[in-house]
């Protein structure tokens, strides 16, 4: 009897060791999962203890707020390969469905307005600044820079094999990419989401991963580096950049335009001044030795006639 005994635990424990090693959030390693009963596997958030859903992506808002958590908690639970450094990264505000607040604050009650992508788009100011609206952000552009490769890549099977990227690592339906340009070794993407259904990724959200893929921080539990293949041939990507236009322009204030200005003015006027007295200088030289000379001149003519 003990022997089967034994052989039907050694059955239950390894149906249920799976299980429990499959309780983990493959699109968000910073996701905490713990096995409430069979088959059902809960995920939240360390730091602002939110639900994640592990078949999309992350909104960045809860991956800035989780990015923030001291390092020394992260090591409780995160895994073993450290964060970089936090340039850029703030503490922010987030709504309960993960999108950013339009004010922001800091500890030092510092605020300014952002956009739906987390970027600045105002002055900064008090704990006066209002806020109207979370404006969103509608285009993205990602800029690249890829390494030599041995053989020259093709156009069109660049911009497949990039959709084919966003669409299948990152869930981004190629509808929201409006379109790709490729001049080696330059690659630019744009994506355009006027309005983003409550089912359907955020552009932002989309880039933020990239970016962190990009710069070998990936997000995803695997932590998988980034690889992108055309053709079979590797895309290695070497340089990045990301710009956001929102649907309404910036609000920053003209003062900083203004000084700028003024000192662009200044520097003409200077430059301008200078010229200008360099020129009379060299005038006046170039007269007075004219004169001179003439001067030498008259007096050799009046010589003879006096002899």
């Amino acid at each position: 009897m003990e022997p089967l005994f034994g052989i039907v635990l050694g059955l239950i424990l390894a149906v249920a060791s799976p299980a429990h090693d499959s309780c983990s959030c493959a699109t968000n390693k910073w996701a905490v999962c713990a096995q409430d009963s069979p088959g059902n596997c809960t995920c939240r958030l360390v730091g602002s203890d939110h639900a994640v859903d592990c078949s999309t992506l992350t909104s960045k808002c809860f991956l800035m707020k989780a990015e923030m958590i001291p390092l020394k908690e992260k090591r409780l639970w995160r895994p073993p390969h450290g964060l970089s450094d936090s340039d850029g990264i703030y503490n922010p505000d987030c709504e309960d469905s993960g999108v950013f607040k339009a004010r922001q604050c800091n500890q030092s009650s510092t605020c300014w307005c952002v956009n739906t992508a987390g970027v600045r788009r105002t002055e900064k100011g008090d704990r006066s600044l209002s806020c109207s609206e979370l404006v969103r952000t509608r285009w993205i552009y990602i800029e690249l820079t890829h390494k030599r490769s041995s053989s020259a890549f093709n156009v069109p099977d660049v911009a497949k094999a990039l959709t084919e990227l966003f669409e299948s690592r990152y869930k981004l339906p190629p509808k929201y990419i409006a379109a790709i340009k490729y001049d080696p070794p330059l690659i630019q993407i744009r994506l355009d989401q006027n309005k983003k259904p409550r089912w359907d990724v955020d552009i932002a959200d989309v880039a933020y991963y990239f970016e962190k893929d990009v710069n070998n921080d990936s997000i995803f539990h695997s932590n998988s580096k980034l690889t992108v293949s055309v053709n079979g041939d590797a895309l290695a990507i070497e340089k990045l950049w990301i710009y956001y236009v929102d649907e309404k322009p910036p609000e920053f204030c003209m003062r900083q335009l203004a000084a700028g200005i003024g000192a662009v003015v200044t520097v003409v006027v200077l430059t301008a001044g200078i010229g200008i007295a360099v020129l009379l200088i060299l005038r006046w030289l170039h007269t007075r030795k004219y004169k001179k000379f003439e001067s030498k001149e008259m007096r050799e003519i009046k010589t003879p006639s006096l002899e």
